[in-house]
């Protein structure tokens, strides 16, 4: 009897013109938002792989010069998109794209596409990820809202029940009836984003993009499953279709545009992040109880060349087997890096604080769990901006010492001499790997708990509450 109810509801609301040209409007838009978002993922991923490949090819086919000079020439390291940032751009378009590497300093990322658009782009992008997270719930309340109040209103409940089913039975068969209404709007958007991942060459053998894709799907397919058993509740409660209605959209707005704006300035007030300017003068600060390799004047500098000349047992800098220079300057990159590092750490920590707030109020609205989940499925969440940032600060580190070694082994009157031009090309390039699914499951643990939790929770009141109540 179930199955027939579903299939009655499905066959309706296929009948239905209200779900006809709300279900087109959807799909429509769907398949723009991800045809849009393959032409932009191309036309990034091209510029950077392009933008990192001249950069490269500068560096090594520098002139003869001295290594510190290179060190300071420095370089760029682009970060590549990822593929399923197509379905969800996250924070990409707010957290940069591209990092300058050079000795003494550590960089923040910068050259969003934010600070290079207009200021709609602060008003969020037509993304799949914001026509499932926001419209697709909007069409299931307009499915929905009539579903126990129209029969109640006809008076076909009635005699639904008089047939023998049991008002959990008739909710069940409401709720796959609309699940199989809802799939076929967006089962087509999501098959032509999994063609366009895996029709071409860079996509055809990701494993981790299969199981990342899965997984979107799959946690969209709870999403979806919330709203449509929650509509289906409040339909069952409600009195009549119009006081459904308004309480499902209320809801929508609540969830979807009251509760993450509000829970965005709370982290913020809770954990305020320290402006740009204050944290350069912070390191500024805490770089003066290093070593100045720029200062021939300083005290540690010159305590650190009376060391190496007690070490090798001579009397006089000229007789070192090694640059006092290329010492010093790994000295103080070593300790420089090390500021810099404990103060982008504290400021990640303050973003992530912010984020985790966020992460548990998913426990009281899904559209909160869906967000993170999908964005770190997507790999386009802070999380992942934070390993790119971590990845190039490390290549830069190690790089600039390379450099300060060569210097070091220069010997005395370094300063007056270049290396051959040759060597730049013996230098390892920035090279980046973003991290594997099994990287971001942990960091997506909450979400998915938040999700999972709403299912069950809302499956089993919702239904129960409607089974002991007098629908009829």
């Amino acid at each position: 009897m179930m199955h027939s109810i579903a299939q009655k509801e499905f066959v309706s609301t296929l009948r239905d013109k209200r779900f006809l040209v709300l279900s087109v409007l959807v799909l429509a838009l769907l398949l723009a938002a991800t045809l849009v978002g393959r032409a932009s993922y191309q036309t990034l991923q091209q510029e950077r792989q392009l933008a990192q490949q001249t950069v490269n090819d500068q560096f090594r086919h520098q002139p003869a010069r001295h290594p510190h000079r290179v060190a300071h020439y420095g370089s760029f390291a682009f970060r590549p998109r990822s593929g399923l940032s197509l379905l969800d751009s996250g924070v990409d378009s707010f957290t940069g794209t591209s990092v300058f590497l050079e000795a003494h300093q550590q960089n923040s990322v910068n050259f969003s596409q934010a600070q290079q658009s207009g200021s709609l782009i602060r008003f969020g992008e037509m993304t799949v990820a914001f026509v499932l997270q926001m419209l697709v719930p909007l069409l299931i309340i307009f499915l929905c809202f009539g579903a126990f109040t129209q029969e109640r209103e006809t008076g076909t409940l009635k005699l639904l029940l008089s047939q023998g089913v049991s008002l959990r039975q008739v909710a069940w068969g409401k709720i796959v009836g609309y699940s199989r209404a809802v799939a076929l709007v967006v089962a087509p958007a999501l098959a032509l984003a999994a063609v366009l991942l895996f029709g071409t060459e860079e996509f055809a053998s990701g494993a981790d993009l299969v199981g990342r894709l899965g997984l979107f799907v799959l946690s969209y397919a709870v999403y979806f499953f919330l709203f449509i058993v929650g509509a289906v509740v409040v339909s069952a409660v409600q009195a009549s279709s119009r006081a459904a209605l308004v309480t499902l959209l209320g809801l929508w707005i609540l969830g979807c545009i009251i509760l993450p704006k509000a829970t965005a300035n709370l982290g913020a007030t809770l954990y305020p992040a320290v402006t740009k300017a204050q944290m350069d003068a912070d390191v500024h600060e805490e770089a003066q109880h290093g070593i100045n390799g720029h200062d021939p004047q300083d005290q540690r500098s010159a305590a650190l060349k009376a060391g190496l000349l007690k070490k090798y047992g001579v009397d006089s800098e000229e007789k070192l087997p090694v640059s006092v220079g290329g010492i010093v300057m790994s000295e103080s990159e070593a300790y420089s890096a090390k500021v810099y590092r404990q103060h982008f750490a504290d400021l990640n920590a303050t973003y992530e604080r912010q984020n985790r707030l966020s992460d548990w109020v998913g426990l009281l609205n899904p559209y909160q769990a869906i967000r993170p989940l999908s964005m770190g499925l997507a790999g386009s969440d802070f999380a992942h901006y934070v390993h790119f940032q971590q990845a190039a600060e490390a290549y830069r580190y190690a790089l600039v010492q390379r450099l300060n070694a060569l210097q070091t082994s220069m010997g005395y009157g370094d300063k007056e001499r270049k290396l051959d031009a040759h060597t730049w090309q013996q230098l390892p390039l920035f090279a980046y790997q973003a991290p594997p699914l099994g990287w971001a499951l942990p960091r997506l643990l909450l979400p998915v708990v938040a999700l999972l939790l709403w299912a069950v929770g809302l499956s089993w009141l919702g239904l129960r509450l409607i089974s002991n109540s007098r629908l009829a």
